[in-house]
């Protein structure tokens, strides 16, 4: 029995020609070898597994190739292509810098390169993964490197060039390599399965491509599980099965689940998938992927950005026009955000069901709008709810009939709230039976509805007997015993910004609270309804009213204690102990500040 060799040695390339998705990079070294065009420093960077110490080796071999062809490849028959096939070249040397990375791995190199080749023309040094060598090393390599002998030539092989120093870069001839297609990589994969005799299916073979993202030797390694767990017969099914992969035939179905709001099916379906052992974030990500082919399967042009099985394009052309792409972008931000927040979530399976529930009722949620030829996401909302205002109440005058247009309540706008402020009807006052004249009201109402405007506001306008005169003082006591009323409400949070805070008086009917920051403005704000009725009972005066604004105060300017001046000290204190201030009105002292 011979011993089985897997597919990613058993087919490695020998020859530029054979070697996949690479065509610029040896069209090139093709190109140089003919017109004796050799750099003596190479570096290959490129994603794993798309064939860059492949194109070293076969560099390699061609350069000392003893009969090369005439368009630049290696013969495969001579002594040097076959004892470089048998690995018994002298002029090759590999080094692993991920094992060897030290500053004496690189000095013996620098040493084995004083000696000349015995045979053939150069000396070829192949350094795969570079990235992992010591910062020491590189600094080692770098003379060298830089003026080799003509028999030496460095090809160096990396994943990660922005790991290596600029110094390194600067003395190489650099080649990106690429990743390889899916198309490149199926017509790969189905070259070694006719030369293995294994049936394959095209769109197996194109699930086993876009598994592997690019890198070959990912893809070969994928076929021969496959072909193990098949036994040489790879079909779509078995292909899903053993790569764990929902059928996209699932993401079909909940597309048409979503369109008819069927949102029960689309539970039960993500449920039998959740029995089948695939997990919630596989779902949203294969359903994201999937949403993305239906909004690029809109647009003939950008279908070619969508990488399926021939024999799935067709249906996902037909799906994408009866979907509207106002509801694919939606979704793809669904499903994004969804995906986020996947590993936060500590009951994944009800985030996973609240996204379907989500992209089941997108339809009625948005829609795309055309404002002079830009496209933007519009929500719908089902009816505009009006301001709810309290009714306001008739009012007669005396005698005189009533008003057809009821009276509009004044609105007092203040720095921090829109107040609105509704008369109270008062009950009009006894007259004298029998007025010989009476006064109509103008068309429409007008004219009675004035001189009711004129009365409300003189009636509003004149301040009351009883009301108290607005001391600072006052306000301060008043403050004071509005603190202990939130201090027996155990709003210990609300004390704390309200005792920080400063009162001023601007007029007898107007106060201004000074706060320094946002937070304590809020707290105040919180309590404006409770706090205004304290201060118009305390005051007796109904057109009190107060305003909050905020006074930034540079914190590095001021001493982490500001002492308290003698009239700060006393309001303090007669705002902890209003008595203090009784004691000073009843003994009528008069105190210097």
């Amino acid at each position: 029995m011979d011993k089985f060799i897997v597919s990613a040695r058993k087919y490695r390339p020998q020859n530029f020609s054979t070697v996949v998705g690479q065509a610029h990079i040896t069209t090139t070294l093709k190109n140089a070898i003919k017109n004796n065009q050799l750099a003596h420093a190479f570096l290959f960077c490129g994603p794993r597994g798309v064939g860059k110490t492949t194109c070293a080796r076969i560099l390699a071999k061609t350069i000392n190739c003893e009969n090369q062809t005439a368009d630049g490849e290696a013969c495969n028959t001579c002594n040097s292509c076959v004892s470089f096939d048998a690995g018994t070249s002298l002029n090759i040397h590999e080094l692993d810098a991920a094992s060897n990375n030290s500053v004496d791995d690189i000095r013996s190199l620098v040493e084995q390169v004083r000696f000349a080749p015995q045979a053939g023309k150069y000396k070829v040094y192949i350094v795969d993964e570079v990235h992992m060598l010591s910062a020491s090393a590189f600094n080692a390599f770098l003379k060298t490197l830089e003026e080799p002998p003509p028999y030496a030539i460095f090809i160096l092989a990396t994943t990660e060039k922005h790991k290596i120093l600029p110094t390194i870069l600067s003395r190489c001839q650099i080649f990106d390599f690429k990743r390889i297609t899916n198309n490149d990589t199926v017509e790969h994969l189905q070259e070694i399965c006719d030369k293995e005799e294994i049936t394959a299916d095209k769109a197996a073979l194109h699930i086993i491509a876009q598994k592997s993202e690019g890198c070959m030797r990912d893809s070969l390694s994928i076929l021969d599980k496959i072909v193990s767990f098949t036994n040489g017969q790879l079909t779509y099914a078995n292909t899903l099965e053993h790569l764990n992969i929902l059928d996209e035939d699932y993401y079909f179905r909940f597309l048409e689940f979503m369109q008819q709001q069927n949102i029960s099916d689309a539970l039960l379906l993500y449920d039998e998938i959740n029995r089948k052992g695939f997990e919630g974030d596989t779902v949203l990500e294969g359903f994201a992927e999937f949403t993305r082919n239906i909004l690029v399967s809109r647009d003939t042009k950008a279908a070619l950005l969508l990488e399926v099985a021939e024999d799935f394009k067709q249906k996902y052309m037909q799906a994408a026009q009866k979907v509207n792409a106002a509801w694919l972008i939606a979704a793809l931000n669904v499903l994004s955000e969804a995906e986020i927040n996947f590993k936060q979530a500590r009951n994944k399976r009800l985030l996973v069901e609240l996204t379907l529930i989500k992209l089941s009722y997108l339809q009625q949620a948005i829609e795309l709008v055309n404002n002079d030829g830009v496209v933007s996401k519009k929500k719908l909302i089902e009816s505009a709810k009006p301001v709810a205002f309290r009714a306001v109440p008739v009012i007669r005058l005396k005698d005189e009939a009533p008003a057809s247009v009821p009276p509009q309540p004044e609105v007092k706008k203040t720095e921090a709230r829109l107040t609105i402020e509704t008369p109270a009807a008062k009950p009009a006052a006894t007259t004298a039976p029998q007025q010989t004249t009476t006064t109509k009201p103008a068309m429409g109402g007008i004219g009675s509805l004035q001189k009711l405007r004129q009365k409300i506001s003189a009636q509003n306008n004149t301040p009351s007997s009883e009301a108290k005169a607005l001391t600072e003082e006052d306000l301060y006591v008043a403050w004071g015993q509005f603190i202990d009323q939130l201090v027996e409400r155990k709003n210990h949070s609300a004390v704390t910004n309200f005792k920080m805070a400063t009162l001023k008086v601007i007029d007898n009917n107007t106060v201004e609270i000074i706060t320094e920051n946002n937070i304590q403005q809020k707290f105040i704000e919180q309590e404006r309804a409770g706090l205004a009725e304290h201060f118009q009972q305390y005051f007796c005066n109904k057109q009190l009213t107060y305003s909050v604004i905020i006074v930034e105060t540079a914190q590095n300017d001021q001493p982490a204690e500001k002492p308290l001046s003698s009239k700060e000290q006393y309001l303090k204190i007669i705002e902890a102990y209003p008595l203090v201030k009784e004691l000073k009105d009843r003994l009528r002292l008069e105190l210097d500040y």
